[in-house]
């Protein structure tokens, strides 16, 4: 049975003549009379009472006309509400975060912001590389991309062409680790020559890497690391962390509950924080219709800025590392 049989019997049922509604439906009278007569085959009943004047419907007929239009009605009233889903999705900005943004951060955001329905979260974002975020942002994949950013030099290789941001927040990065029997840290700073420090590092790709590796270039202590494994999303670094496998450096927004809570400890003091801001970015040359109007909201209350220059390489930035296993 198709939908457009029970648009016809209600036509039918209208009109009472067979010609007259072929003709609304755009029809030769042939094509129409066998298509209620399909209809009537599929029911298994007469729904036509053909030997009256004008056409009259049978009991079974009248029952079925009431089905119809309530069907008809349904289909119509669904259609309708999956084009204006069609039209909000269309107008919903993609936003790309890691996958520790999405989850600690993300969520307070846009609910103090009141943007939750014009923002829908790019999943398949979580796991990416810092550039793939420029890169979707370049092919319009995404619309706005949110990325922890480090305060001084880092050495990266980005294109940061064509593109702004809002600085919208700020994080730090913090070393932990799990506790000993005393309380101390498992796995402290800074670790020696002999004796380096079992290390749950970030991707060496990505934009974290590149931070820590800046910030120690910049402290006068050296660090002694042992990389054990590499990870790009943040909650498998920190699983590890809590098996006792080493230390690592999280975010102190996904790790503040279990220093709090004694499941994890620092492993080192404030010299060892990395600060980092938050930056939302986005496509000067973008043209999705509501994006301009959210971030005239947004940047009421954060810093717009063109992206500079800020990810050049910087030669000095490992001299005062020194790292065993894989490089950072």
């Amino acid at each position: 049975m198709e939908l457009r049989w029970l648009e016809d019997f209600i036509v039918l049922a209208e009109t009472r003549h067979f010609s007259r509604a072929a003709d609304q439906q755009n029809v030769t009278q042939p094509t129409f009379s066998r298509r209620i007569k399909l209809l009537e085959e599929s029911m298994g009943t007469t729904l036509i009472n053909r030997q009256t004047l004008p056409l009259s419907l049978t009991p079974a007929g009248e029952e079925f006309l009431i089905l119809c239009k309530q069907i008809t009605e349904r289909v119509r009233v669904t259609r309708e509400r999956l084009k204006n889903l069609g039209r909000e999705d269309a107008r919903r900005v993609k936003l790309a975060a890691p996958q520790s943004l999405l989850t600690h951060f993300i969520p307070g955001w846009v609910k103090a912001n009141a943007i939750e329905p014009q923002i829908e979260p790019y999943l398949r974002a979580t796991s990416w590389l810092i550039a793939e975020y420029f890169q979707a942002l370049e092919r319009g994949e995404v619309d706005l991309a949110l990325c922890y950013w480090p305060e001084g030099r880092t050495t990266l290789d980005i294109d940061l062409s064509g593109v702004r941001y809002l600085e919208i927040g700020e994080e730090r990065l913090v070393p932990v680790s799990v506790a000993n029997l005393d309380g101390h840290p498992s796995f402290a700073l800074p670790g020696s020559k002999r004796e380096p420090v079992p290390h749950i590092a970030y991707h060496p790709s990505g934009l974290i890497a590149a931070a820590l590796q800046a910030h120690w270039g910049r402290s006068r202590q050296e660090v002694h690391l042992a990389t054990l494994n590499e990870n790009v999303q943040t909650s498998n670094i920190r699983e590890l962390v809590q098996q006792g496998y080493g230390l690592g450096w999280l975010p102190w927004r996904t790790v503040r509950h279990l220093l709090e809570t004694g499941e994890l400890t620092r492993a080192g003091d404030q010299r060892w924080d990395v600060p980092l801001s938050l930056r939302l970015y986005f496509r000067q040359d973008s043209r999705h219709p509501t994006l301009p109007g959210l971030l005239t909201q947004l940047s009421a209350g954060a810093t717009t800025m063109p992206a500079t220059a800020s990810t050049s390489v910087s030669t000095s930035v490992s001299t005062s590392v020194s790292t065993t296993g894989t490089a950072q």
